[in-house]
C-alpha cells in the first residue's frame, strides 16, 4: 500500500486518526488555527495538547479559529504554512477569517527540485475493464473507459444543428447498440472572430482535435457552417484526423474519410441534420463493434478538479484524492491537476517536488503569466475565492490552494502542459488551466484524461461527457444532504479513518468506474452541457 503523507506541508504529520465526530482538528504541530469539525459555540472549550482555550465566539463548521495570540501583520498558519497575515491582533479562541485575514503571497521559491520524492514501488496487480483503441501518433496505447459517438461542432454557427442531430439518437434509438454509451454533441461559443492560426484558434483546435481522438469516442462527425474562420480542414489537417473526403464532405468513401458536413454545401438546417442522421446510423453498427477487454490501471488518465471547497475540502476529499492518485502513479497510470489560478500561493510545493528546474521554471511561468493577465483585466488572484467558498470556511486563495494542491498527492511532478496539450507523460502532471470548473475540467479531458475524480464541499452537481465524473464529498453533511449527486464520502477522514485508508477505497471506487460503473451523474444523465473550452484572447 501506498505510505501516502502530508510529506509536501512542511512541519506535518500524517493525518491523525480521530474519535467519531471530533469537534475539530489541528492541521500541523506549526499551526496558530484550527479548523471546526462541528459548529463552535461560546462557551465551549476546544483542548490542544493539554490546553483548553474557551471559544469566544461562534464558530461554523469549516472555518478556523485562533490557538494563540496572534499579532496584527503577522501571518497565520494553517497546513504548516502561512495562508495570510492578521489586519488585526487576534486573540486565542476567536473566529480567523475574512473580517480579519488578508492574502500575502510571500512565499520561498529559491528551493526548486530539492525535494523530489523518490519513486513509490510498483503495484502491477490493479486492472480495470476498458475499450482498447488504437495507439497514439506517439505509439502510447489508448483505452477508453466509455465509448460514445461524437458530433464535434467547430463553429457556434453550426452548435444547434449539431445538438439536433445528436438528439434523435436517445436511449430508445440506440437500443440495438448496448456497447455505445450515447450520441453526444459538443458545442462551443467559438470558432470565428479570431486571428487564423492565433493562438486563441490554435487553443480550440487542440480541443477540438483532443475531443475526435479520445479514448472515449469511438467515432465521430464533424459539423460546421462553411464561412468560418476555424475550418473544418484546419481542423483535420492540423489535428492528423486521418483525412478530410474531397468530394461532397458527405463522410462516404473508404474508413480513412473523416465524416464532415458543412451547412452551407449540404442544403442548410434540415438538409444537414438529415444527412447527419444518416450518416451517424451507418457509424453506430461499427462503434459497437467493440467489448472492455482486461487492462492494466496504468492505463488510466485521472483528471483530479476541485469545485464548491470548503473548509473541509483541503483535510479529507483533497488529501484522500492525492492518496488514490499516489496508488494510481504507482501502477504506471496518470494523474492531472490543472486550475492553475488555484495553484498560486501553493506553488512552491510542486516547485520543491519537480522533477527538474525545467518543469519548475515552466510551472512558474504559467503563474507569472497569470499575474499578467488577470492585471490586464484588473482581475486580482485573490479573488478567487468564491462566495461559496468563504461561506464554507476558505478565507485566501493561498489557503484554497493549499488544501487543492493535496489533489496531486505527494509524488515528483514530472511535467507541465499547455491547456488541452496532448499528455504522453505518465506520473503527476501539471496542465494550465482557469479554476472554473467546465473549462478546467474540458481541458484535461482534451488532453486525454480518461476519468475525472471531481472533490466537493459545498455541492457541485457536474458530470462530463465523454468520461465519467466521480464526485466526492469532503464532509458526511453533504453526502447526506445529496445522496443522487455525490458517489463517495472522503468525510470518513475525520470520523476514524485514515487518509491511505480512505484514499485506497477511493482508489478501487475508481477502478470499478473506470470499468463501466455508472457514477451519479451519468444516472442522472448529466454532462452534455459543460463542454467549455477556455479561449483566451480578443474576439475580433
Amino acid at each position: 500500500m501506498v505510505n501516502h503523507k502530508f510529506s509536501h506541508y512542511e512541519g506535518s504529520a500524517p493525518l491523525p486518526a480521530h474519535r467519531a465526530f471530533p469537534d475539530h482538528i489541528l492541521l500541523s504541530p506549526r499551526d496558530s488555527v484550527v479548523v471546526a469539525l462541528q459548529d463552535l459555540e461560546p462557551g465551549h472549550s476546544v483542548q490542544i495538547a493539554q490546553r483548553s482555550i474557551p471559544v469566544r465566539e461562534f464558530i461554523p463548521a469549516g472555518h478556523k479559529m485562533a490557538i494563540c495570540e496572534i499579532s496584527a501583520d503577522t501571518p497565520v498558519l494553517k497546513y504548516g504554512w502561512s495562508i495570510g497575515l492578521a489586519t488585526q491582533a487576534i486573540a486565542p479562541g476567536s473566529h480567523v477569517h475574512s473580517h480579519n485575514l488578508s492574502c500575502s503571497h510571500t512565499i520561498d521559491l529559491e528551493a526548486i527540485s530539492t525535494e523530489v520524492p523518490g519513486d513509490l514501488e510498483p503495484l502491477d496487480e490493479y486492472t480495470f475493464d476498458g475499450f482498447e483503441r488504437s495507439p497514439s501518433p506517439t505509439g502510447r496505447a489508448r483505452v477508453g473507459t466509455r465509448n460514445y459517438l461524437a458530433i464535434i461542432s467547430n463553429v457556434n454557427c453550426s452548435a444547434s444543428v449539431s445538438k439536433l442531430i445528436a438528439n434523435r439518437f436517445d436511449r430508445a434509438a440506440l437500443a440495438a447498440f448496448p456497447n455505445i454509451d450515447g450520441v453526444v454533441s459538443f458545442r462551443h461559443g467559438g470558432g470565428c472572430a479570431m486571428a487564423y492560426e492565433g493562438s486563441r484558434h490554435r487553443m480550440l483546435t487542440r480541443v477540438l482535435g483532443g475531443i475526435a481522438k479520445h479514448p472515449n469516442i469511438g467515432g465521430f462527425l464533424l459539423v460546421g457552417l462553411g464561412c468560418e474562420q476555424g475550418t473544418l480542414d484546419h481542423l483535420v489537417r492540423s489535428q492528423k484526423l486521418y483525412r478530410i473526403e474531397s468530394a461532397g464532405n458527405n463522410g462516404s468513401g473508404d474508413e480513412d474519410s473523416v465524416p464532415v458536413l458543412s451547412i452551407q454545401s449540404s442544403g442548410g438546417t434540415r438538409a444537414t441534420v438529415e444527412l447527419g442522421c444518416e450518416m451517424v446510423s451507418g457509424m453506430l453498427p461499427r462503434v459497437n463493434d467493440v467489448q472492455r477487454t482486461k487492462v492494466s490501471a496504468s492505463h488510466l488518465m485521472l483528471a483530479t478538479e476541485c469545485g464548491g471547497s470548503d473548509g473541509y475540502s483541503g483535510i479529507t476529499a483533497n488529501p484522500a484524492l492525492g492518496a488514490a492518485g499516489d496508488m494510481l502513479v504507482a501502477c504506471g497510470g496518470t494523474v492531472i491537476l490543472s486550475e492553475t489560478s488555484e495553484i498560486y500561493g501553493a506553488e512552491h510545493l510542486l516547485t520543491r517536488r519537480a522533477r527538474s528546474r525545467a518543469v519548475a521554471e515552466k510551472l512558474l511561468e504559467r503563474i507569472e503569466w497569470w499575474k499578467w493577465y488577470c492585471n490586464n483585466y484588473g482581475e486580482e488572484l485573490d479573488n478567487n475565492p468564491s462566495v461559496g467558498n468563504k461561506a464554507g470556511g476558505l478565507t485566501t486563495i493561498t489557503e484554497k490552494s493549499l488544501g487543492a494542491v493535496s489533489k496531486g498527492g505527494t509524488t515528483a511532478l514530472e511535467a507541465v502542459y499547455e491547456y488541452a496539450e496532448p499528455i504522453e507523460q505518465p506520473g503527476f502532471v501539471v496542465m494550465d488551466s482557469p479554476g472554473f470548473d467546465p473549462a478546467s475540467v474540458t481541458g484535461m479531458v482534451a488532453s486525454g484524461a480518461n476519468l475525472v475524480a471531481f472533490t466537493t464541499g459545498r455541492g457541485s452537481c457536474f458530470g462530463f461527457k465523454p468520461t465519467p465524473s466521480f464526485k466526492i464529498a469532503s464532509n458526511s453533511r453533504l453526502f447526506a444532504r445529496l445522496p443522487e449527486d455525490m458517489d463517495f464520502n472522503a468525510g470518513q477522514v475525520v470520523e476514524g479513518r485514515t487518509v491511505q485508508e480512505v484514499g485506497r477505497e477511493l482508489f478501487l471506487r475508481l477502478l470499478a468506474t473506470a470499468s463501466g460503473e455508472m457514477t451519479c451523474s451519468e444516472k442522472l444523465d448529466l454532462g452534455d452541457e459543460e463542454f467549455v473550452p477556455w479561449q483566451v484572447g480578443p474576439v475580433l
